[in-house]
């Protein structure tokens, strides 16, 4: 493996790790303001309205 590959691989991991990072603390706001569980009761009223059996 050449270090050019290496250095690639090494800086799209960091990459990875650091988009990764930045989803978690955009869900941490999120459930921070309340926004997550907003979304949880319209999924279950939307599923409710489906009645029992429905599918997606």
């Amino acid at each position: 493996m050449k270090r050019i590959e290496i250095d690639e691989e090494v800086s799209e991991s960091a990459e990875r790790q650091e988009r990764a990072a930045r989803i978690g603390r955009h869900f941490e706001r999120a459930r921070q303001w309340g926004v997550v569980e907003d979304a949880e009761r319209l999924h279950r009223s939307e599923k409710g309205e489906r009645g029992p059996g429905a599918s997606l």
